[in-house]
């Protein structure tokens, strides 16, 4: 008689019926991380060995299924796991008699995945088994059971993951912690943190941070990078050049880290990111990487790293990196505009930031205007104020050239010796690639050398491995040769005479084709902190208050145009003087230079008045030359609802020049007087004056107003004595 304990797969107290073996039998192989599958090959193969025991149950091999897609796959939930989904997939279209598993947390050690698959064995009638035994999640005792296996494996996991988590964050308190490094950065066998030995790697750390002082922004840096042939030093740190010394060109996001990354100031930090799993996708684990805020860092240590630039430095690098933000809070990075003051100009009535808004004007050219918009955008309010953009830049123009004046030369002698070091170091980073290549060139020549001549299939790959880096030198060389023909090493004497000449005349130096618009408003950025600008009323007198860099305040007043002579602050007293001329019989010429010689000064950028605007401005003021008023004398009377256009206009509230606009598209009926002159008369009765009121009150995009004039566009009819309305009345 056998002594022998029978296995707990032999124990299968009849759950195992025919049908079930007409099914598959499915094995579940899994492992939580790729370094597991390498380090752990016997718990891998115990799974695969599963499938003999899936045979001893009583299944045929072909009818034995193993899905080991999940191999590197945690089963905690928060990734999806293809070969899981396989199986569940398979168990609901009733294809799986039985599922093998090492151990239960191989299946889920997620509650919700665990108590799905339970779900769905129960309805088709599939087995669960284990090296314990037999279950069927049909079964009420069999259910509680796995429920509790299941419970016990996402307790399990917990507690692994929180002695996991204790061991790590103790270590990375202490800064011991092996977390990667940035570019520039190396860590010994013996774990300490150094600076890449690499003189080249360590010169384009510094020259990017070098830039970003200048040029302050990371577009900015990334061109200069791109212009000079500049490459980044980055150590591999998988597969098997994992630690070797790569070249790649630099990218925006790699500049970005660069200036953004604490460890340049010799700070050790843990626990910049969390992890979001609403925001991963399959395929792409590293998407569910969040920032934390800075004050939500788990490890902050200042002074543990060897550092490239200080910690005021890089506070610094991070508030001008969150200035160039587009946002209402911050200046914003410099942009493309000639506008000289964007983000530095505020509203003098709500202190609110003002933008820039280009429209085109003659010729085409961009025509930039400030504006205070923000009740208009976030409450759908009317603009606060705006006026034109020119008028305040040459304001604040007039300013920064008298502010510089003094230290014109300093500042001349000083940006010599910035293009000359920036020269330098340029030129010596392009010296360190000529000598790696003929590093690399000499060891290709000595591998060569020292291989022995009868071992033929050695000696022809090193003779073409000497070949390809002999043509990389060469081609490098002429490389820097060209560069060095477009960017001389050295200034030469005539470029330094000729800065020391320049800095005698700075706006010719401000208006130079080669200053552009962004070079003068990063000068600007550097020496203004704020413009605050407040239109009195609705007049062209602006006051403007300048605010330095260091708090010293510059107030003053600027003329902007205005579009009308009523905005005019002194448009009382101008048309008082000239209601007094035209009593005293002058015509419009002599009116024009009176006014001219008296300083009045019309709108719209214009310095002087013409007869033709002394017209209007009398026309509007009502008073009649006596030249006009004999004409109109001499012309028939005008019927009923006929009007003289400058009279209708005064009715209206518009301007007359508005007016014969709509007179000449022929959206106003009107005819010619046969008299000298061929006067205007238009044909309006009260309905028709107050329509044309409430139309010239309408917005100029109005939908409303652009329909009636369509209309009066669509209903000329055109015949021999002019053109009429299709209702019968005379049109112009």
């Amino acid at each position: 008689m056998s002594t022998t304990t029978p296995a707990p797969w032999d124990r299968i107290d009849g759950k195992v019926q025919p049908w079930h073996r007409d099914r598959l039998a499915v094995v579940y192989v899994r492992q939580s991380t790729p370094q597991q599958v390498i380090d752990h090959a016997e718990s891998t193969r115990l799974q695969y060995g599963l499938t003999q025991r899936a045979v001893d149950l009583g299944w045929a091999l072909p009818r034995v299924l193993v899905i080991d897609e999940d191999l590197g796959h945690s089963a905690s939930g928060i990734e999806d796991r293809p070969g899981f989904q396989r199986l569940v997939s398979e168990v609901g279209l009733d294809h799986v008699g039985l599922v093998l598993g090492i151990e239960m947390s191989r299946l889920a050690r997620s509650g919700r995945e665990w108590h799905q698959l339970l779900e769905l064995c129960a309805l088709s009638g599939a087995l669960l088994a284990d090296p314990d035994g037999v279950y069927d999640p049909a079964e009420h005792n069999d259910r509680m059971l796995l429920g509790l296996k299941g419970a016990i494996s996402e307790a399990e996991l917990h507690l692994i993951k929180q002695r996991m988590w204790n061991g790590r964050i103790g270590k990375a308190r202490r800064g011991e912690l092996a977390v990667p490094l940035p570019v520039g950065y190396l860590r010994r066998p013996d774990g300490q943190i150094v600076l890449d030995p690499d003189e080249q790697v360590q010169a384009v750390v510094r020259l990017v941070f070098d830039l970003f002082d200048e040029l302050a922004t990371i577009n900015a840096v990334l061109s200069f990078l791109v212009d000079h042939g500049i490459q980044m030093g980055i150590r591999a740190r998988e597969g098997p050049e994992r630690g070797e010394l790569v070249w790649r060109r630099p990218s925006r996001v790699g500049v970005q880290n660069m200036i953004r990354h604490p460890a340049y100031a010799g700070i050790y930090v843990y626990g910049r990111s969390r992890l979001d799993p609403r925001r991963r996708r399959a395929g792409r684990p590293f998407t569910g990487r969040v920032r934390r805020a800075r004050e939500d860092w788990l490890v902050y240590l200042p002074g543990v790293l060897p550092a490239y630039i200080g910690l005021e430095r890089h506070e610094r690098n991070l508030e001008r990196i969150e200035a160039n933000r587009a946002r209402a809070q911050s200046m914003g990075a410099l942009r493309n505009g000639s506008a000289l003051l964007p983000g530095l100009v505020y509203c003098g009535r709500c202190d609110a930031r003002m933008v820039v808004r280009y429209q085109h004007g003659a010729g085409g050219k961009p025509w930039q205007i400030y504006e205070c918009s923000r009740a208009k955008s976030d409450y759908g309010g009317e603009l606060c104020q705006q006026l034109s953009g020119p008028c305040a830049d040459r304001y604040v123009t007039g300013l920064l050239m008298a502010a510089m004046a003094p230290a014109a030369l300093e500042v001349s002698l000083a940006a010599a010796e910035q293009a000359q070091q920036r020269r330098a170091e340029v030129d010596r980073i392009w010296r360190q690639r000529l000598e790696r290549a003929d590093y690399a060139a000499d060891r290709a020549r000595r591998q060569y050398q020292l291989t022995e001549p009868e071992n033929r299939l050695v000696v022809r790959e090193l003779e073409k491995n000497w070949e390809r880096a002999l043509a990389e030198r060469q081609q490098l060389g002429e490389d820097y040769d060209r560069f060095l023909a477009a960017r001389p090493r050295l200034l030469t004497v005539a470029e330094r005479e000729q800065i020391r000449a320049l800095a005698a005349d700075l706006p010719s130096i401000w208006q130079a084709p080669t200053t552009t618009d962004t070079d003068r408003k990063q000068l600007t950025r550097h020496l203004i902190d704020k413009v605050r600008l407040t239109v009195i009323g609705d007049s062209e007198r602006v006051t403007v208050q300048v605010i330095w860099a260091g708090g010293h305040r510059t107030d003053g007043e600027l003329i902007r145009p205005v579009g009308r002579l009523d905005q005019l602050s002194y448009y009382p007293q101008l048309a008082a003087r000239a209601r007094e001329l035209a009593a005293a019989g002058h015509s419009a010429r002599a009116i024009a230079q009176i006014l001219n010689e008296e300083g009045f000064r019309p709108p719209k950028r214009r310095d002087h008045f013409g007869t033709q605007g002394v017209r209007g401005l009398l026309q509007d003021l009502g008073c009649v030359s006596p030249y006009e008023q004999a004409i109109r004398r001499s012309a028939a009377p005008l019927d009923r609802h006929e009007w003289w256009p400058t009279e209708l206009a005064r009715e209206i509230g518009m301007p007359r020049v508005t007016l014969f606009g709509w007179i000449q598209r022929g959206w106003v009926t009107a005819h010619q007087q046969p008299d000298a002159r061929r006067s205007w008369v238009v044909h309006a009765d009260p309905a028709e004056v107050e329509r044309l009121r409430r139309l010239h009150q309408r917005p100029r995009g109005c939908p409303a107003r652009q329909a009636w004039l369509d209309h009066q566009q669509t209903t000329i009819i055109p015949n021999e004595e002019g053109t009429r309305r299709d209702d019968g009345q005379p049109h112009v």
